[in-house]
């Protein structure tokens, strides 16, 4: 296992949808949490445009990802999800967006942020592919410029002072890799990759059958697993940062 201390850590995962950081890093964040961490998770849109029977409308269908993702926090032991008001499908790597981060970076000051990898157009496995969702780029940008040097800066933002919100300094950020070419960082999930499912069966309205879902998670973490030894790894891109 990585040699990575979450006790008494307080950890802040960013992503652009409901479900994303469940994808991303939901083991870790649960092995983070048996281990005494502060797990906060923040999302940056509502889910608005996630259905693909359009029998439901936007508003009915964000409430029920709000509930859904609640849930599966809970699973997971994370101990608070933090929405956004952007709209699915429409996310962007504004200064605004950035500044919203920054404001809970001040006042969480988490010392690990996991997010998406803003780098990532597309994934190409053996005979398949698909494109990386604009938002997932959008999120992954803009939590790496709040990060650094946004949230650390004193003159970012100096407005945050007078709410009593002093600048910080992230110490690690991890980028989740659903494929392990770029990946620096392997954790061993596989205490924890049950509540990894777990949490996933939890966004219910996203899923015609889990059981493909569930199929292709367990094959892709059990690959991830293998090359260290591991039944079960999440993989990250590890930035350190100075």
């Amino acid at each position: 296992m990585e040699k990575i201390n979450f006790k008494h850590k307080t950890i802040m995962a960013v992503g652009a949808h409901p479900d994303d950081n469940d994808f991303g890093c939901s083991a870790t964040m649960a092995l983070a949490a048996r281990q005494g961490a502060k797990v906060i998770y923040v999302v940056a849109t509502t889910g608005q445009r996630g259905s693909r029977t359009h029998k439901i409308s936007a508003e009915q269908l964000s409430a029920t990802r709000i509930k859904e993702q609640n849930a599966a926090a809970k699973i997971l032991g994370v101990k608070q999800v933090r929405f956004l008001d952007y709209r699915d499908g429409e996310l962007e790597p504004t200064l605004k967006l950035k500044e919203e981060i920054v404001m809970l970076l001040r006042q969480y000051r988490p010392d690990y942020v996991f997010t998406m990898d803003p780098s990532r157009f597309y994934y190409v496995r053996q005979n398949y592919g698909f494109i990386n969702h604009s938002d997932h780029r959008a999120i992954g940008e803009a939590t790496l410029d709040a990060c650094y040097p946004l949230a650390r800066d004193l003159n970012s933002f100096p407005m945050h002072q007078k709410m009593g919100l002093k600048p910080h300094k992230v110490k690690e950020i991890f980028l989740s890799s659903f494929m392990s070419d770029k990946a620096n960082c392997f954790i061993d999930v596989s205490k924890t990759f049950h509540l990894k499912l777990k949490a996933l069966a939890a966004h219910k309205s996203q899923f015609d059958d889990f059981r493909g879902v569930k199929s292709w998670i367990t094959r892709g973490s059990a690959e991830m697993g293998k090359s260290r030894g591991y039944k079960f790894a999440e993989a990250f891109v590890r930035l350190k940062l100075r």
